[in-house]
């Protein structure tokens, strides 16, 4: 609040002289009296003329906001794509001996939800609110120009975190956040929807859906880190442990009276699937026998420990989902080095995580710490569909098979299984058996192997009660009025004037000492790709899954919602949602239908919107990403990187890139431009001087084509020009030098996609992950790029805006 000062009559009498003084001094003269009498010069002001003293004024300082007493410290934890039964707390194969001991003096939560799939789960985790009603319905790459799918949390809905903040808390998130709208992670902003927009102080980690674990596309609050450089030994889950450390041991040097919340969301286990070589090799072996026989064997722990009732039925296996003694040979070799993989990647992200919990209890903070960790922001990814995949999004780009992994020289060559050679995702199969005993997997927000995740809470101070199970119905938009209760903050009407929408989250505090007692919680929605259930008193009732995860590319998949089936389940007695009562019990089904209805009318569900991902994009034409294209993109000079959002689209339409080029008299070499990853990307450069063009799939064998000229470029100026035509699955690329074509040849397969999720488009260099193994440390290039355009010819009936910007 500004000082507050009172004018006095002497103060006003000063600035008039002054203003007089100034006038006369720029040679402005008041108008001579009519008796010809000279005015007389107006004194100059001094010192002692300067305004109202210290007694005079009124002194206002402001004030600082201190959380309330006993508040205590926060660390939530969000890992990604792990379900129900894959760490050893909840009787899952991978060790996870960190999240033990939590668990061993904490609770461990058995009926705990999430939405779905990751956006939406992330965006109610942080709001309290249901998904729809936040804008956030499906992943935020996916918008539909609906106020259920917007993907951008409105104002109306502040996190948890700026309530914390705003109340005395320092607050830091380290890892994904998959909530930036698209077109919103370019260096133009805006930053409103980034982390440091909505409550952190501090943000280090990845926007978008995934990174690679070993050249990461990261932020250090809303600037592009390349935190990797050199290092052989970089991985990005022991980097994120040791900047939260890091960032903790500064707060409490600056502010030790002031509490925290982290927030800590490693993209483990989502694929990529990579992990050290070290740790994939631990588990060598252990999952030969297949996931019908891990399915049996994770059951019976899971009774053992009382994680599940004694008396549970398995939900039987899908019929999309290949039994485990149909595959070959070849295929069970491959397919068990797959799981030995995300075995070690979640077990490397338990130890990382361990270090930073051993750091608070080190620092003697673990007392009045509040550790809510939940294991899995969707139940576990089947997206790999039901062989698996070494490139999840070309993978997921296409859904027809043109993508199929050589089952021979794979098992010939494991060791490339887990590396930074592949993109990974395991085979259904192991998603459906660390689901169990649930029906079904990430995506399918129907059935319980998609939306039930463990949870695990930890508050020395606070709970007694250590190891024990809490079996309440719960949903991750309980964990923001959690935090509220316990830090005794009450949630804002208003925040920056605008009003708050209603907190659909209920608190879970009564449950930390009363085992016993209901849950408050007797109604939820969910929602996802056209997959809906409605909870309501103990019953579920549940849409027949129809668009399989791995098909969510697949053009206008399952777009008639009225044709879907449903099921009916009582959990009460059926746990893991294995016996369909919906033939039996038709009036309650519709009961419930009716109550889904009411619930989606509420919270901004309709239309539901499940068509496939890609045909989606395509299908909102303005509205969406070809609405957002321009004829034109122009790039002046080198050490420009945009996003995927912001950048041309040279993975869905024809184009033409010109360069102009200086070339010095040793020659030159490097990257004009690079789009993209070998995984899915372009780059154009220059080889001992040779103007070269490269698209990649893959950097295995066939999964790149390439065209070079015939000699290097002479000193001097050049305009070099690529252009490109579709045709079928691949094309033809086009070089010109000045003017004359130098070289032609064919592209045998393109990328749909820009890959990974947080690759860009960039002049002068190619970073983060290579397109092209031909060059190394970013492809740097050695001239000067004078100026870059970039050429797409547009579909017909798109109308692009106009300019070039």
């Amino acid at each position: 609040m500004p000082m507050q000062r009172v004018a006095t009559g002497a103060t006003i009498a000063w600035l008039g002289a002054l203003l007089l003084s100034l006038a006369s001094l720029a040679g402005a003269q008041p108008a001579a009296p009519q008796d010809g009498s000279v005015l007389p010069r107006p004194p100059l002001p001094f010192p002692g003329q300067l305004g109202p003293t210290e007694a005079e004024s009124t002194a206002v300082l402001p004030v600082r906001i201190k959380a309330p007493g006993e508040a205590p410290n926060i660390l939530l934890v969000m890992t990604d794509d792990v379900g129900f039964a894959a760490a050893s707390t909840f009787g899952g194969p991978v060790p996870t001996p960190n999240l033990d001991r939590l668990a061993q003096q904490g609770l461990r939560y058995n009926r705990f939800h999430t939405t779905g799939v990751c956006s939406p789960t992330r965006a109610a985790l942080l709001t309290g609110r249901n998904h729809h009603a936040v804008g956030a319905g499906a992943v935020v790459e996916m918008v539909s120009p609906y106020p259920g799918y917007t993907s951008t949390i409105p104002p109306s809905a502040a996190t948890i975190a700026r309530i914390l903040r705003d109340n005395g808390y320092s607050t830091a998130m380290f890892g994904k956040d998959h909530n930036v709208p698209n077109e919103q992670r370019s260096v133009a902003g805006p930053f409103d929807q980034w982390p440091t927009g909505r409550g952190f102080d501090y943000f280090y980690g990845f926007v978008g859906g995934d990174s690679d674990q070993f050249r990461p596309a990261l932020y250090e609050n809303t600037r592009p880190v390349y935190p990797s450089g050199k290092d052989p030994d970089y991985i990005l889950d022991r980097d994120l442990a040791d900047r939260a450390i890091n960032w903790l041991h500064n707060q409490r040097a600056a502010a030790p009276d002031r509490p925290f919340f982290i927030y800590y969301a490693p993209g483990s286990a989502h694929a990529p699937h990579q992990a050290p070589a070290e740790w994939i090799a631990r588990f060598r072996g252990q999952f030969d026998a297949g996931w019908d026989a891990l399915r049996d064997d994770i059951l019976a722990r899971q009774k053992a420990m009382g994680i599940v009732p004694g008396d549970v039925d398995m939900a039987p296996r899908p019929e999309q989902i290949p039994a485990w003694d149909s595959l070959s040979d070849d295929e069970k070799t491959v397919y068990a080095r797959f799981m030995e993989v995300f075995a070690a990647m979640l077990a490397y992200q338990d130890a990382q995580f361990g270090r930073l919990l051993d750091e608070v209890r080190r620092m003697g903070l673990a007392d009045n710490t509040l550790v809510m960790f939940i294991e899995g922001d969707n139940g576990a990814s089947g997206e790999g569909g039901p062989g698996g995949t070494l490139n999840e999004l070309a993978h997921l780009s296409t859904s027809d098979g043109e993508h199929e992994m050589d089952i021979r020289w794979l098992a010939e060559n494991l060791d490339v299984l887990g590396g930074p050679d592949t993109y990974e995702g395991y085979p259904v199969g192991w998603a459906y058996a660390t689901s169990t005993p649930f029906p079904w997997v990430k995506q399918i927000a129907s059935h319980l192997g998609g939306v039930r995740n463990p949870l695990v809470v930890y508050w020395p101070r606070r709970i007694a009660a250590q190891g024990a199970i809490r079996d309440q119905y719960h949903h991750v938009i309980d964990i923001m009025p959690t935090l509220l209760d316990v830090t005794g903050i009450k949630a804002p009407v208003e925040v920056d004037g605008i009003t708050q929408q209603a907190i659909d989250g209920v608190s879970m505090v009564y449950s930390f000492s009363a085992g016993a007692a209901p849950s408050p919680r007797q109604t939820q929605y969910y929602e996802i790709n056209g997959n809906r259930g409605i909870y309501h008193d103990g019953w579920l009732a549940s849409t027949t899954p129809r668009n399989m995860p791995w098909e969510i590319g697949k053009a206008g998949a399952g777009s008639d919602i009225s044709t879907y089936q449903w099921e009916l389940y009582d959990l009460h007695s059926d746990f893991s949602q294995a016996h369909d009562l919906a033939a039996s019990e038709p009036e309650r089904l519709r009961d419930l239908q009716a109550v889904f209805d009411a619930e989606a009318r509420r919270n901004n569900v309709y239309p539901i919107q499940n068509s496939g991902g890609m045909y989606r994009a395509v299908k909102m034409g303005s509205a969406g990403p070809l609405g957002a294209m321009r004829p034109l993109y122009v790039y002046w000079g080198a050490g420009i990187s945009v996003p995927m959002g912001s950048a041309p689209p040279l993975f869905s339409l024809p184009f033409t890139l010109e360069a102009e080029v200086e070339i010095p008299a040793a020659g030159a070499d490097g990257v004009i431009v690079a789009a993209g990853s070998q995984f899915g990307g372009w780059s154009f450069y220059l080889e001992g001087g040779v103007p070269v063009a490269c698209t990649a799939l893959s950097p295995l064998p066939g999964g790149q084509s390439r065209v070079a000229g015939p000699a290097p470029l002479t000193a001097g100026s050049h305009t070099l020009r690529f252009d490109f035509a579709i045709t079928g699955k691949g094309g033809e690329i086009t070089i010109a030098v000045d003017g004359n074509q130098v070289a032609r040849g064919p592209v045998a397969q393109r990328a749909l996609m820009m890959a990974g999720l947080g690759e860009t488009f960039d002049t002068g260099r190619d970073t983060r992950v290579p397109v092209s193994q031909a060059y190394r440390d970013e492809g740097v290039f050695t001239g000067e790029i004078k100026k870059v355009e970039v050429r797409v010819r547009m579909p017909q009936g798109v109308v692009a805006p106009r300019g070039e910007h």
